[in-house]
């Protein structure tokens, strides 16, 4: 089979998942508690003023023709507009306004946590069931058991509030302004407008997230790499290659390591899709304002519109990103044809 043939059926099969999610989400979404025209109103109670706004919701029609409107309006290319959390805005003006921020800082932890976890993981491969290999899968298994919430408040409070060397919360500091609108990502803005101060003070915001959230996903990439290793260390043309007088470093980069890449490249492709679909808790905890942080304020406000799309757009990015990371592993093994 072609890469095209192959990147073509994988598009196809992918059609009945986003359906499906967009089905579950709109009438899951209806079953939540709140109001969104309440939450609109802000208080407002006065019943012609609710109605009304009921009416021009179209939530006074049944769901399913709610639904069916809904559909027809995403393949159209809209995507609805927030009533609750940027009144009149539409969606996918928000999530575009909040996504450059979610991808800086799940870019920034895939690359050190990959870049890091691949690297333990080939050093405790090599040195198995000795006191490297346990101190480092002792750090694994802390990284994997530990919640994301505890070690957000953790460095929170030990290095911005007992030790103010970080800030605790927010992505800029208040006396700075943004940059010229070009890009909307911060430090492409700030570096093609002059303002190289703001890249530092950003960067300055992001190192307790990045570090929150590549600690958690290195440990979980560590043990995949250990395991993948082990397993590759194993095979025969491993032990003929140092029959044959090969030396360890070559036997391990050269023959082993790019072969037990193909299961990590995998968990590295799920991870970054994880952290690019919103790393909800953390973003919550450290203010960031990412599209995690904007799906649990759609969620406390009721926004169905917001919610909906957020999910059907972060599901878009999953099935994507499979799709690369599936691509990928011909590059790293030649033997894999499409």
């Amino acid at each position: 089979m072609s890469l095209i043939r192959y990147i073509i059926k994988r598009l196809i099969t992918m059609i009945p998942v986003l359906a499906g999610i967009l089905i579950l989400t709109f009438f899951l979404s209806r079953l939540m508690p709140g109001d969104p025209v309440l939450a609109f109103l802000r208080g407002n109670t006065d019943p012609e003023t609710y109605y009304y706004y009921y009416r021009q919701l179209w939530l006074d029609r049944p769901i399913i023709i709610q639904f069916f409107r809904y559909v027809m309006d995403i393949f159209s290319g809209n995507w609805g507009y927030s009533v609750s959390i940027s009144m009149g805005m539409d969606v996918w003006s928000l999530i575009m306004l909040r996504l450059p921020r979610t991808i800086d800082i799940a870019v920034f932890s895939i690359i050190i946590a990959s870049f890091l976890g691949i690297k333990v993981g080939v050093i405790s491969a090599k040195h198995r069931n000795k006191p490297k290999d346990t101190i480092l899968r002792g750090v694994a298994l802390l990284g994997v058991s530990i919640p994301v919430f505890y070690l957000a408040i953790l460095l929170q409070y030990s290095v911005a509030y007992v030790l103010p060397i970080f800030p605790a919360s927010g992505f800029k500091s208040y006396a700075f302004k943004d940059p010229e609108f070009i890009t909307g990502f911060r430090i492409i803005d700030a570096l093609l407008s002059g303002e190289f101060y703001l890249i530092f003070d950003y960067l300055h915001h992001l190192i307790l997230p990045v570090f929150c959230l590549s600690f958690i996903t290195l440990a979980t990439i560590t043990r995949h790499t250990r395991s993948s290793m082990l397993e590759v260390l194993e095979q025969d043309y491993i032990r003929t290659a140092r029959a044959k007088g090969c030396k360890e470093k070559e036997v391990i980069n050269s023959h082993a390591l790019r072969n037990s890449l193909i299961p990590t490249t995998t968990v590295i492709g799920l991870n970054f899709a994880s952290l690019i679909g919103g790393s909800i808790i953390s973003e919550y905890v450290f203010d960031l304002k990412g599209i995690g942080q904007l799906l649990i304020s759609a969620i406390i406000q009721a926004d169905y519109w917001v919610i909906n799309a957020l999910v059907f757009f972060i599901a878009i990015m999953f099935v994507l990103i499979n799709l690369i990371v599936d691509i990928s592993f011909g590059f790293f093994d030649p033997r894999i044809r499409y």
